[in-house]
């Protein structure tokens, strides 16, 4: 996209440049990171639980893996930050900036 005043290019407009983007399996791939940590046990937290019983729809209808990492992303962020994993960390930062 071209700037009104033809100097820089604007931002692409978020809901069109979703379009073949895989966010879905994103969110996979992010839940699969959050998954393989919380299995070890000094990972896992009480939040953690709650977490993953409400992926499960535990407390009402079960949200889908997007909605669910993008509802408590600062807390996912602070997972992967805490265990200094790279990759679920680059795996976040283009889910969010892709897909939330």
């Amino acid at each position: 996209m071209q700037a009104a005043c033809g100097c820089q290019p604007a931002a692409p407009d978020r809901y069109v440049s979703f379009s073949g983007i895989d966010c879905d399996g994103n969110a996979r791939r992010v839940m699969d990171c959050i998954l393989r940590h919380v299995a070890l046990p000094e990972r896992n937290t009480a939040f953690w639980d709650y977490f993953l019983k409400k992926r499960a729809g535990g407390s009402g209808p079960r949200p889908d893996d997007l909605f669910l990492i993008h509802s408590n992303i600062n807390q996912v962020r602070e997972l992967f930050e805490t265990w200094k994993d790279q990759e679920a960390m680059a795996l976040l930062a283009r889910l969010e900036e892709e897909c939330c």
